[in-house]
Order: C-alpha cells, then sequence, then structure tokens
C-alpha cells in the first residue's frame, strides 16, 4: 500500500523558514525544506491540515504560528464540524489547525494527531483513479467532492478535494499560477500527478 513519508515545500530562504517551522509547529522530519523555490502567484492548489484533540491545543498552535510570523486567515471559531482555523506561513504555504472536538477536556498541549495533505484537484474522480492506480488505498469516498486515502504506516495523510473548495475552505481565491512549490516523499515512485503536484522516492 503506497504512503507519503514526507512534504518538502520550496522556500526563498531555508533559514528563515526553518526557524518559523520549529517555533509554531514541530513536524519533525514529516516537513522539509528546499532552495530556491520556483515562480508562483496566488492559490498553490493545497494546503496542510494539523489535525489535534481540542480546542485549546488549536488555540495554542494557531497562537505560535501567528507569534513566529504567520498570518491568521480564518480566526479559530467552532463550525458543524468541529473546531478550527487558518494561517497562512511565512513562505505562503496555508495550513488549517483543527479539531472534531467542540469542548476541552485538558490543559493545551502542542501534540498534533495527525497531518493530512490535502490537494486541490480539477477532476476528484480521475485523480483518485490515478492514485489508486499507484497503489494508495481509498478509505473515504464522497462521488466528485472529496478522497481519502489509507496511511497505515504514513505520519501524513492524503485527502483531494475540487480546487474551488479546498480555496474556499483556506480563505483564498482558487486562482493561481506558476509551481505549487510542493514536492511529496513517499514510496510510490517519481511521477507527476494530472494538476502538476510532483513526487519523488523517499
Amino acid at each position: 500500500m503506497a504512503s507519503i513519508t514526507c512534504v518538502t515545500f520550496e522556500v526563498a530562504g531555508t533559514a528563515a523558514a526553518g526557524h518559523f517551522y520549529a517555533t509554531a509547529f514541530d513536524l519533525g522530519d514529516q516537513v522539509r525544506l528546499r532552495s530556491p523555490a520556483a515562480p508562483a502567484t496566488g492559490f498553490r492548489g493545497f494546503t496542510l491540515s494539523l489535525v489535534v484533540s481540542q480546542p485549546a491545543t488549536v488555540n495554542a498552535l494557531i497562537d505560535a504560528a501567528v507569534g513566529a510570523g504567520a498570518t491568521a486567515v480564518k480566526p479559530a471559531a467552532k463550525s458543524l464540524w468541529g473546531y478550527g482555523g487558518v494561517v497562512q506561513a511565512p513562505d505562503g504555504t496555508r495550513r488549517t489547525v483543527a479539531s472534531s472536538s467542540k469542548k476541552d477536556t485538558g490543559p493545551a498541549t502542542r501534540q498534533i494527531d495527525e497531518i493530512v495533505l490535502q490537494l486541490g484537484v480539477t477532476d476528484v474522480a480521475a485523480s483518485k483513479q490515478f492514485y489508486v492506480d499507484r497503489g494508495f488505498a481509498v478509505t473515504k469516498s464522497y462521488g466528485r467532492r472529496y478522497v481519502e486515502f489509507a496511511a497505515p504506516s504514513s505520519p501524513v495523510k492524503l485527502s483531494l478535494l475540487k480546487r474551488r473548495a479546498l480555496a474556499k475552505a483556506a480563505g483564498v481565491a482558487p486562482d493561481g499560477t506558476g509551481s505549487h512549490r510542493l514536492v511529496i516523499g513517499g514510496d510510490a515512485g517519481s511521477f507527476t500527478d494530472p494538476d502538476g503536484f510532483a513526487w519523488e522516492s523517499a
């Protein structure tokens, strides 16, 4: 079964970006940085979702990110599905920090339970089949709207949404040009998917 090992962001300066990620979110080897950053404008077509146990932890992580230089895009708030907010890192990538719980059960921590890489795609059904053909196993699928893949031995899950829907959730216009500035490392080999997301063996 194919899985993701890490995600690599292309950034203008690895030292500054490295300081931000170490201060805001301690994601270890799951997030890596490299330079230079290829030209890009607008929405880069993906978000990284950090799933935590309770609202207090959402608030703690968002506060740490803003304190380290991130911009609050959507303030943390309750919703139908739980509690969460969106920040933009100094390198332009969007982070959703969310919990399915609407109530705290203890003091805030910095514990991240799941990392979900969400790709905004043109055709969810076609991209789903593309990844199934490369060894990814589907765990959730809602027609042409959303797909989530299994990650039994991976720290990073993969999901697919319509690009416009993902942009709306991230609080950004769906338009964008140039590079995604993202390379996904995994055990499925090196390839580029139908929406231009690059993968490499890791």
